[in-house]
């Protein structure tokens, strides 16, 4: 993989956020330099687990997660970067507290499966790959993947009532 560089992420309202990302060739040289972007942006930003196309204005399916050294943290793979993920199994619904480099001032509680498989290819080889996992990085996947799809957490809160200014911890 070539080396990543740190890009700017976009905040909401943008309309890249809203947007349902386009399916990638895994193997063309851009998508394989996004998904190092992705990597080195999500790397120097404190607290990320994980970063999609669309927060850094690209309207594609590629995003990157590592829930590595997270307390809430079960399963974890690492480092690992999906192009056209597809969630194929869901279940052990669970609500949780969410929060998004794309919306920095606010949290939402947001239910969501605690046991997912995902079907998705890797940048690069283009090997396609079928991924379980639980927990937290289930919750990271599943979030990821609603940004592909031009969803944020927001879009999936109960209501007004489960949405909370974010903390901020000096």
């Amino acid at each position: 993989m070539p080396e990543g560089r740190v890009l700017p992420v976009v905040t909401a309202p943008a309309g890249v956020l809203g947007e349902v990302g386009r399916e990638v060739d895994p193997t063309d040289p851009e998508i394989v330099q996004l998904a190092a972007d992705l990597v080195a942006t999500m790397r120097v930003s404190p607290g990320c687990v994980g970063l999609a196309a669309p927060q850094v204005g690209v309207s594609a399916q590629v995003f990157c997660v590592d829930v590595t050294d997270h307390p809430k943290a079960a399963t974890v793979h690492g480092t690992f970067v999906l192009c056209n993920a597809k969630i194929i199994e869901a279940s052990r619904w669970r609500p949780g507290r969410e929060g998004c480099m794309s919306v920095p001032d606010l949290t939402g509680d947001v239910k969501r499966a605690a046991r997912i498989v995902v079907e998705a290819v890797l940048p690069g080889t283009g090997e396609s790959v079928t991924m379980t996992t639980d927990a937290f990085e289930a919750r990271a996947l599943q979030h990821e993947i609603d940004h592909c799809g031009g969803k944020l957490f927001l879009d999936r809160v109960a209501g007004a009532h489960a949405v909370y200014q974010r903390k901020v911890y000096l």
